[in-house]
């Protein structure tokens, strides 16, 4: 499986970027999946998740009202839409998958991810 990120850039604060994940190598519908993120010096850490169903979305209490998940099963691609952007939302954005089918655990936990994407860079100028 390939996890392609995408839709990183430059913005100011206040303003917003659309991150992709385009899925490929196996079917896309049945896996849950989640965007992380890693600023330089910090440990990688949980941003949101989407449960393969799309019927649950998750996400860290510091993006919450601000960032949205979604996933478009047509395309094989899951979108995180970040909005009100700041400062200290600057870092390396990844998308991740589990292993399993249908699965469902601490979604928060980097180690329930088994396949990463490379990641995209956002930076947000102040």
């Amino acid at each position: 499986v390939q996890l392609q990120a995408s839709g990183g850039g430059l913005v100011q604060t206040g303003g917003s970027l659309r991150l992709s994940c385009a899925v490929s190598g196996r079917a896309f519908r049945p896996y849950a999946m989640g965007w992380f993120r890693q600023a330089p010096g910090k440990e990688r850490e949980f941003v949101a998740h989407i449960t393969w169903s799309g019927s649950g979305t998750y996400y860290a209490d510091f993006v919450k009202g601000r960032f949205t998940i979604s996933r478009d099963n047509a395309k094989n691609t899951v979108i995180l839409q970040m909005n009100t952007l700041k400062p200290e939302d600057t870092a390396v954005y990844y998308c991740a998958a589990p292993r399993e089918r249908y699965w469902s655990g601490d979604y928060y936990r980097s180690t329930s991810y088994t396949d990463w994407g490379r990641g995209t860079q956002v930076t947000v100028s102040s």
